[in-house]
């Protein structure tokens, strides 16, 4: 998508809350990016940019076959099939989130933008994790639209976390 919405039409979230160490310890996973002297359509941009280098990401998890004495047997596929489908629902998922935020934090950074730290009940309405299920295109866009909008804008509160 290349169409960049009216600035004025883009809320700009909540960003204010009171740190603890409980939330930042959670600053990894929920934070913001943001670079002084940058326009909306720019940061928008580079957002989207690094976005598509981010999604779709493959956790690295693969069928592993069943051990030696039932590896050729129904009992064997079956077994194999239903345990590599629970090592994919439930390290493939947070797998992917992580590989996300790694990539997103990595290309931002080399685009001059800082990250600063968030708390979760703070970061959630306008941002999104994939694990095994996607974001919708509209959502997803009018999530990142909102993240420009703070990328762009004053500095939040905190200091810069680096990479």
């Amino acid at each position: 998508m290349t169409a960049i919405p009216d600035e004025a039409s883009v809320p700009m979230p909540d960003l204010d809350f009171k740190t603890t160490p409980l939330i930042e310890a959670d600053f990894d996973k929920y934070y913001v990016f943001n670079r002084s002297e940058t326009s909306f359509a720019e940061a928008l941009t580079d957002i989207r940019e690094c976005d598509n280098l981010a999604r779709g990401l493959d956790s690295g998890y693969r069928y592993q076959q069943a051990s030696y004495p039932y590896q050729y047997t129904m009992a064997g596929a079956v077994g194999g099939a239903i345990g590599n489908a629970l090592v994919a629902a439930i390290f493939g998922s947070a797998e992917k989130r992580r590989l996300r935020r790694v990539n997103m934090r990595r290309c931002m950074h080399y685009k001059g933008y800082s990250r600063y730290g968030l708390a979760k009940e703070k970061w959630e309405p306008f941002n999104f994790e994939e694990g095994l299920d996607g974001v919708k295109e509209g959502e997803r866009q009018k999530l990142l639209a909102q993240q420009a909008k703070v990328a762009s804008g004053a500095a939040p509160a905190g200091k810069d976390l680096g990479l």
